[in-house]
């Protein structure tokens, strides 16, 4: 019984490491790569992890751990150096700052600060979301 569940464990994290290697392979993007080889490294300590409880040895907890950290790290890597800060982003908005930028982007671009086309804009006739009526 336990020989079978080896076995079928052996089996299902051997498809998903050549899952993860075709993704590899294939991409099509960075981000892509990167789950992948997170994967890839799923399935390792998975296949140390099987190994290890098949011949009884303690001894290999620490490179699973080591294994892991090392992955968990990667990833946290990858996933910073993606992302796309603008200009100046480096610190936290306010949500008042927030709320601010959200108006002037769905303001079109001649009627933000008070100007209209047709001159100063009527501050009476705003509602509460700043929007004119």
């Amino acid at each position: 019984m336990i020989l079978a569940a080896v076995i079928a464990a052996a089996v299902l994290v051997a498809v998903a490491a050549l899952l993860a290697l075709v993704r590899v392979e294939r991409g099509p993007s960075m981000l892509d790569r990167a789950v992948a080889l997170d994967a890839l490294t799923i399935t390792l300590v998975g296949a140390i992890a099987i190994e290890a409880f098949w011949s009884r040895r303690t001894e290999t907890i620490p490179i699973l751990v080591a294994l892991s950290m090392v992955g968990f790290v990667g990833s946290v890597t990858m996933a910073r150096f993606a992302a796309k800060e603008p200009e100046g982003e480096g610190r936290v908005r306010s949500p008042e700052e927030v709320a601010a930028q959200a108006r002037d982007v769905d303001v079109p671009r001649g009627e933000r600060r008070g100007e209209q086309r047709g001159g100063p804009r009527d501050v009476d006739a705003e509602d509460e979301g700043g929007a004119a009526r």
